[in-house]
This record gives structure tokens, sequence and C-alpha cells, in this order.
């Protein structure tokens, strides 16, 4: 059995600064999805955090020489990426929400389903305008991308310790607000 050999973050930007396309377009494979993971959970649009993660792909190459630890590349990218979806939301004074990719069945659902599905999908987007950056990051990554706490730690330049409290706070504040929308009326007064 032939094993593959997988560059390291580090060797991809070596040869990326050479010029080697291939190298930067293997970073950009690994990195997309997290890129666009933490630009969603900032600017909470599925185009805008398509956009920021583009744009962040285009800082990163045009700055690639300012990576100072080549081996945590995936920390310095996605720093970036954070801090594009942040100017995102400063620069529009009206921030609306559209939706929050979830995975559509076949199936399109009756009308009464896409009602029950656009209110909790609306009220997870709500609740989750409760929750740090921080804690929205790890959160998405954790539990929409399936990192472990030990990937998501390094990425973000976080102790384990501390991306697991803030994925248990974060858990624990969705399921505060999510309670208090299905609480009936008479128990709100």
């Amino acid at each position: 059995m032939d094993s593959v050999v997988v560059d390291g973050d580090g060797e991809l930007v070596a040869r990326a600064r050479l010029g080697d396309e291939a190298a930067f377009g293997e970073l950009v494979v690994r990195y997309r999805r997290p890129a666009y993971t933490v630009s969603l959970s900032i600017t909470g649009k599925h185009e805008d955090a398509e956009d920021v993660a583009q744009e962040a792909f285009l800082v990163a190459l045009a700055r690639l020489d300012e990576c100072r630890n080549p081996d945590r590349f995936g920390g310095w990218f996605l720093t970036i990426a954070r801090n594009r979806a942040r100017n995102l939301v400063r620069r529009r004074s009206v921030r609306a929400v559209d939706e929050l990719l979830f995975e559509v069945p076949a199936r399109t659902p009756g009308p009464e389903r896409q009602t029950e599905l656009g209110e909790l999908r609306e009220a997870l987007i709500r609740a989750m305008d409760h929750l740090t950056d921080v804690q929205r990051e790890v959160l998405l990554l954790h539990d929409l991308e399936g990192w472990k706490h030990r990937e998501i730690a390094e990425r973000l330049d976080l102790p384990a310790g501390t991306v697991r409290s803030h994925l248990h706070f974060a858990r624990k504040r969705l399921r505060t607000q999510l309670d208090r929308v299905h609480q009936p009326e008479e128990q709100l007064r």
C-alpha cells in the first residue's frame, strides 16, 4: 500500500513563496471551508462569507512573505479572514442576516415545514448573536466543520482548554436563548 505524502503548511508556504502556484492552491483547498466558516460566524451572510474568504486568500497571497511562522499558516490566514469579515461588518451600518447554511434535504418540504425551518433558522441566528465572535467561530468550526479541539486551538492560536471552554459556554448560551424562544407566552410574563 502506497502512502500519500501530505506537505505541511510550512513546506507549502515555502514553495508558494518561490512561485509554486500548485502549493498555494493546496493551501486554498485546505483552508477555504475554515475561512468561509470563520467569515460566516462574523458576517452572518452566506454571500458575504464567500466574498470575505476569497478576498482573504488574495490578501494572503500578496502578503505571503509577511507570514513569520509558515508552519502556523492556518492561524495567520484565519486571522486575515477574521479581520476582513469584521471590516466588512463595520463598513455596513445595517446588518441584515440572510441565512445560515443548513443542509437542505433532496425533497422540498411543504409550506408548513418551510415555515418551521425558517423560524428555527431565524431563532438560531438570533441566538448566535448572543455569542462572542470567538464562541461563534469555535462552535461553527467544531460542530459544523467537525474540527477537533486541538485543530481549532492551533488555528486560532488559543489553548485547547480555552477552546473547550468557549465551546461549552457557546452551547450553553445557545440552549438558553433557544429555550426562551420555545417557552409558552404565559411563562415569559
